[in-house]
């Protein structure tokens, strides 16, 4: 059935032009668009609407959903009694609606790559080309079994990912929250009774009341704004020079993005290796590869390289061109796995090892943070309760010489 795609390109005289166009499928696009003189730059299905469309289908969902119709169809069981026991067993009822109009179309004759294309939300690119590449290549069952192995790891790296990013966040908020809890209602009331017995209150004493006061009469839009910042941030990301230039940012975050920057190429082969493995060519495999990476930045590398392997370079020539993102390592074990022929089965060894990477650097990250805060937060309170004995000490002092 024909596809609505959403493009970019370049006239033969450098204008940018965009627009939608109606094809069957991207390969007769492409051909479309460059007969009219445009060099495409950038080609993506539109998505469609659907009312039910609001309710959320979780990762953990698909993964279900795949693992079981692997297994019913491996053992023989037709696509639609699988649905039908599979629509029983699924308990999200925005999925189970989509799962029936799939198994409605299926009977009236859509393939189940052409079922699924019809809901964009919930299949992706990379399921609905490799379910298109099983069905045409007769192994369905191998694929969704593919499938289902490739989500379980991508929900774990999901986890690694959240784990580094929530628990530093956690614990910084506490530590956050105890110091201004200091600052906001214990501290004055020292400063009132400071004042009321008219001290001379040292330097250190100063600083403290002073960063209270701040804290005390701005506190409440300093939350405020870091709230509206929050939300910026959210809409800004809506749209891809936004995703871009904070993609860009994140990566350059000490620590932080060097995780970021794994993952992301962890995501890359192993989508790539699954696609590859599965039958889907080469170049819709980088297009979707390139999505799935999961940072703008990163994405905008790999879509350039699609066009440099669709020149003619093999894929270890044009990662090596691109030496700042992909390390040594990531291009050796692809080379080895073009000169094999097994680049796909190399590939997943990559997104291996980068998994691990990533446990690794989460692990690092942890035990440089833990300490840095237990400091962070000793020197803070020990500097603030140090401030408050001063005078103290110092009114001890006077009352020793009137005594």
């Amino acid at each position: 059935m024909p596809t609505i795609f959403i493009w970019k390109g370049r006239t033969e005289e450098g204008a940018l032009v965009t627009g939608e166009t109606e094809a069957e499928n991207e390969a007769e696009l492409l051909l479309s668009l460059r007969k009219k003189g445009i060099i495409p730059r950038y080609v993506k299905e539109k998505e469609e609407r659907k009312f039910f469309s609001l309710g959320r289908v979780s990762q953990k969902d698909i993964l279900f959903f795949t693992r079981q119709f692997a297994t019913l169809f491996a053992s023989g069981v037709p696509v639609v009694q699988a649905f039908d026991a599979l629509i029983d067993q699924i308990k999200n009822k925005t999925f189970k609606k989509i799962l029936i109009q799939i198994r409605n179309d299926i009977e009236k004759g859509s393939s189940l790559a052409d079922s699924m294309k019809r809901h964009p939300r919930v299949f992706s690119p990379l399921f609905i080309n490799m379910v298109r590449a099983g069905e045409e290549g007769g192994m369905l069952d191998k694929v969704l079994q593919r499938m289902a192995d490739y989500f379980e790891k991508m929900i774990k790296l999901k986890r690694k990912i959240i784990h580094a990013m929530i628990y530093p966040s956690i614990v910084i908020a506490v530590a956050v929250i105890v110091v201004a809890i200091i600052m906001i209602f214990v501290i004055p009331t020292f400063a009132k009774l400071f004042a009321e017995m008219g001290l001379d209150l040292p330097l250190p004493t100063r600083i403290t009341i002073a960063i209270s006061n701040f804290m005390a009469t701005t506190g409440i839009f300093i939350f405020l704004g870091f709230i509206l910042l929050l939300v910026f941030v959210k809409i800004v990301r809506k749209n891809e020079k936004g995703r871009r230039i904070t993609d860009n940012i994140l990566l350059k975050i000490p620590m932080l993005g060097i995780i970021l920057l794994k993952a992301s190429l962890s995501r890359f082969s192993r989508t790539l290796g699954t696609l590859l493995g599965s039958g889907v060519p080469i170049l819709n495999s980088m297009e979707i590869s390139a999505r799935a990476s999961g940072n703008k930045v990163i994405e905008d590398v790999i879509i350039q390289m699609k066009e440099d392997l669709s020149a003619g370079k093999s894929l270890t020539e044009v990662l090596k061109s691109r030496s700042d993102l992909f390390p040594p390592i990531f291009t050796q074990m692809v080379n080895v796995g073009e000169q094999t022929g097994k680049t796909d089965e190399m590939l997943g060894k990559v997104a291996d090892f980068y998994d691990e990477e990533v446990d690794n650097a989460v692990a690092n990250l942890m035990s440089l943070l833990e300490p840095a805060l237990i400091v962070f937060l000793g020197v803070t309170i020990g500097f603030i309760v140090i401030s408050l004995y001063l005078p103290i000490f110092k009114l001890g002092e006077i009352a020793g010489k009137g005594g």
